[in-house]
C-alpha cells in the first residue's frame, strides 16, 4: 500500500539514483499511473502528456486492447524470452507487419530484430552498410540524433552527447541538413559536389543516415525534393540509404513510415520506440533482401525479439493499421496543433517559429531560457512537454496520436497561458 506521507518524495531518487537521470529533474513529481494522454502522480494530480515517452507511446498509455492481448498471452504461459528462436508471437508479428504495412506500400524488406533499443538498430545498420559496401565512412547530418552508444554517437551531431564519449567519435562525415543554411539553399547540391569531386576530401561512404524530420535536433522537417535528391545521390554512388524512423515512425507524421510522403524507398529502415504499441522495448531493422549478407549471429543480443512486445505490436497493427482512419485522424489533429501553435507564436513573440509535420511539432522560442521558462510554467499548470534543439530552445510536442480533441485543446490552452505568463 502507498505510504501517503511519502507521496511525491524524490529523496530515494536523489540519494540513490545516478546523476545521469534527467526527466525526473525536469518533472519533479512521482508518477504512479497513466491512461491515454493522462499521467497521475502520487497525490492524484493529473497531467496532460504531450511527451508520450519521447514518442514511445504513440497510442497513449495502457491501451486496454493491447493490455488484454498481453494479459491473455501471459495467462496462457506464452513464451517471454527465447533469444532469436522461432516463436508463434514472432511469426504472427512478421506475417501481420508484412501484410498490413509492407505489401500495401509496395515494400519488400527482411526483418532483423535487434537488442531492444533504437541505438542498437543504428549500430546494426552502420555495421551492415560497411560490410555490404566495403567502405568505412558514414554521411550524417547537422542536428541529427541517432543514439548515444559509440557507433550511433559518431553519427549524432549534438556536442553535449559527443563530449562524454571518452574517445573521439569516428567514422562519420557531417553534411548540412535540409534548411541548415536557410530555405533558399539546397544542401543536397553541396553533398553532390563533395561526392563528385575527387579532391573534396570526402570519401565515398558506406551509407547515408538521416531522419526525415529531426526530433532531438529541433523538429526540422526535410522537404520531399531534398529527400528525393539524397536518394538519387545514394543510387548513383551505390551508397546504402538508412532512414532512422525510430522517433518519427509508427504513424507520428501521419503515415506509418515518415518517408512515405517523399515517395522514396530506403535500403534500411530503423524502428523502435512506438513499435510495440505500449512502451515495451522492441527494436527492428528492416533491410532490403540484397543487403541480407549477415552470417548467423554476426549482430546479436540477448534480448532481441521481445516476445511480449511482439504480441502488443501485433495488436497495435491490428487495431490501427488495417485502414486509413488513424492516418486521417493524425492529419486532422496535426492541423489543429499547427494552427494553434502558429497563433501562439504570432500573438506573443516575433522571434517564435513553428515547424513540424503530422503530430510532431516544435515551437522555436529563440533562446533556451525562454523555452525553459515556458516548459516549467506549463508543468506547474499540468502539462508535460519537453525541449529539444541545439540549445534546447525548441519546445517539442508529441501528444498521443489517439488524444481526444478536448484534452488536446486543454493542453494547448495550458501551453498558450505558459507562453503568456513566462513573457
Amino acid at each position: 500500500m502507498l505510504d501517503e506521507s511519502n507521496c511525491n518524495s524524490l529523496v530515494a531518487f536523489e540519494n540513490l539514483e545516478s546523476n545521469v537521470r534527467s526527466y525526473s529533474r525536469f518533472f519533479p513529481v512521482v508518477f504512479r499511473k497513466a491512461a491515454g494522454a493522462i499521467l497521475e502522480d502520487e497525490n492524484g494530480r493529473e497531467f496532460i502528456d504531450f511527451l508520450s515517452g519521447a514518442a514511445v507511446l504513440n497510442y497513449g498509455h495502457n491501451d486496454p486492447y493491447f493490455l488484454s492481448d498481453a494479459m491473455q498471452y501471459l495467462q496462457t504461459n506464452g513464451i517471454i524470452h527465447a533469444l532469436d528462436m522461432a516463436t508463434s508471437a514472432k511469426r504472427e508479428f512478421i506475417e501481420y507487419f508484412n501484410e498490413a504495412i509492407l505489401l500495401p506500400r509496395g515494400l519488400t524488406y527482411k526483418f532483423h530484430f535487434c537488442s531492444p533499443t533504437g541505438a542498437d538498430a543504428v549500430e546494426a545498420a552502420l555495421k551492415l552498410a560497411r560490410k555490404a559496401t566495403g567502405r568505412h565512412s558514414i554521411i550524417s547530418f547537422t542536428n541529427g540524433y541517432h543514439g548515444v552508444s559509440l557507433g550511433a554517437l559518431a553519427v549524432t551531431g549534438n556536442r553535449y552527447c559527443r563530449d562524454v564519449a571518452g574517445l573521439p567519435p569516428a567514422g562519420a562525415v557531417f553534411m548540412p541538413y535540409d534548411g541548415y543554411f536557410g530555405a533558399d539553399s539546397d544542401t543536397s547540391e553541396y553533398l553532390a559536389k563533395a561526392l563528385a569531386d575527387a579532391s573534396s576530401g570526402v570519401d565515398l561512404p558506406a551509407a547515408v543516415i538521416l531522419e526525415t524530420i529531426q526530433g532531438e535536433g529541433g523538429i526540422n522537417p526535410a522537404t520531399k525534393e531534398w529527400l528525393q535528391s539524397i536518394e538519387r545521390l545514394c543510387r548513383k554512388n551505390d551508397i546504402v540509404l538508412i532512414v532512422d524512423d525510430i522517433q518519427a515512425g509508427c504513424g507520428r507524421t501521419g503515415n506509418f513510415f515518415s518517408f512515405e510522403f517523399a515517395d522514396i524507398s530506403p535500403d534500411i529502415v530503423l524502428l523502435s520506440k512506438s513499435l510495440s504499441g505500449c512502451g515495451l522495448p522492441l527494436s527492428l531493422m528492416l533491410l532490403k533482401p540484397e543487403l541480407d549478407i549477415w552470417r548467423p549471429g554476426e549482430h546479436s543480443g540477448t534480448f532481441r525479439g521481445n516476445n511480449l512486445a511482439l504480441v502488443t505490436a501485433t495488436a497495435a497493427l491490428r487495431k490501427y493499421w488495417t485502414n486509413e482512419k488513424l492516418s486521417a485522424r493524425i492529419k486532422e489533429t496535426g492541423t489543429i496543433m499547427s494552427e494553434r501553435l502558429r497563433k501562439v507564436a504570432q500573438n506573443n513573440r516575433d522571434s517564435f517559429a513553428v515547424r513540424g509535420r503530422g503530430m510532431m511539432w516544435g515551437l522555436d522560442c529563440g533562446t533556451a531560457g525562454v523555452a525553459e521558462n515556458v516548459v516549467h510554467e506549463a508543468f506547474e499548470d499540468g502539462l508535460v512537454v519537453e525541449r529539444c534543439g541545439a540549445e534546447d530552445q525548441v519546445i517539442k510536442f508529441l501528444p498521443p496520436l489517439t488524444i481526444d480533441r478536448k484534452t488536446l485543446q486543454r493542453g494547448l490552452d495550458i501551453l498558450e497561458n505558459a507562453v503568456h505568463t513566462s513573457g
